[in-house]
């Protein structure tokens, strides 16, 4: 899918530099962009790098253990080491789990899909984003899974603009995922951003057009659409922070950090190597 980039000012206008909402969402100055450019770059590069470590038999503990390895090598840190108690540098979910799954000895199989959620810390700048993997080969309904998923992000940037709601990006999402007969989790969202891990606005993947906040220049937040194969409902398990599906189906997600421009979106997490897509061609 062909995305076109907005372009930010040079200079936000004076009225609004540093301003804060009334939803309470930060509007950032057009320098700020440079803080998230960098971190957002760290984290899509050590999602790329993770890439040949996916394999069957392999262990999520250890891809986690080479992704905190990463972050240190790149004199960063981890933002979910030590958030609410969490030990690891990412979370990895796989097949029915829809996110927030904790890496251990479990070993992949053959077949397995999984999305790995990493956010990193340069600067006091957060750079946030995840994708899905292949372990081995890849099913022809796990495929389409997240075909759907990662088109459903792409048309929800495609919504970002000055001028539009955040209901104008669920909307989007969510007609196109509930088109192709698969449904979006109501349960999780995506959040602000910047030199804070999580902050107004919640970005609800569903929605209906013209409703919620409005989007503005300077706005930092991101779209992370979980979508299912099957029904929509989640439980979380007894560890506190892996939710799966409740009908056990098949869950994919994506997402990407963005700043709202003056005429669209900069994604600040771009896959230097085209490696977003797990088939490495988007």
């Amino acid at each position: 899918m062909i995305l076109k980039f907005g372009k930010r000012s040079d200079k936000l206008n004076e009225a609004h530099r540093g301003r804060v909402t009334r939803d309470g969402i930060r509007i950032h100055e057009a320098t700020e962009f440079a803080g998230m450019e960098t971190a957002g770059a760290l984290a899509a590069r050590i999602l790329d790098d993770i890439a040949p470590h996916v394999f069957p038999g392999q262990t999520t503990g250890e891809i986690d253990r080479l992704i905190e390895q990463m972050i240190a090598d790149a004199g960063a840190k981890s933002a979910t080491i030590g958030y609410k108690g969490y030990r690891h540098a990412s979370c990895i979910s796989i097949n029915h789990v829809v996110c927030h799954g904790i890496p251990g000895d479990k070993k992949l199989k053959d077949g397995d899909i999984l999305n790995i959620d990493v956010t990193v810390i340069v600067d006091g700048w957060y750079g946030d984003t995840s994708r899905m993997y292949v372990a081995g080969k890849l099913s022809r309904k796990a495929e389409r899974l997240i075909q759907v998923t990662h088109d459903s992000l792409m048309l929800g940037i495609e919504a970002v603009k000055p001028g539009n709601t955040f209901g104008d990006i669920g909307h989007a999402i969510q007609t196109y995922v509930e088109s192709q007969r698969m449904s979006v989790v109501r349960d999780f969202c995506g959040h602000g951003l910047g030199r804070v891990f999580h902050a107004p606005p919640n970005v609800l993947h569903y929605g209906r057009p013209g409703t919620g906040p409005r989007l503005e220049e300077g706005m930092f937040f991101t779209i992370e659409p979980m979508v299912n194969l099957g029904r929509p409902e989640t439980k979380v398990l007894a560890d506190d922070w892996t939710a799966v599906t409740r009908d056990k189906s098949l869950s994919a997600q994506f997402e990407h950090s963005v700043g709202v421009t003056a005429d669209g979106a900069q994604i600040f997490t771009l896959s230097p190597a085209g490696r977003f897509h797990p088939t490495y061609d988007q």
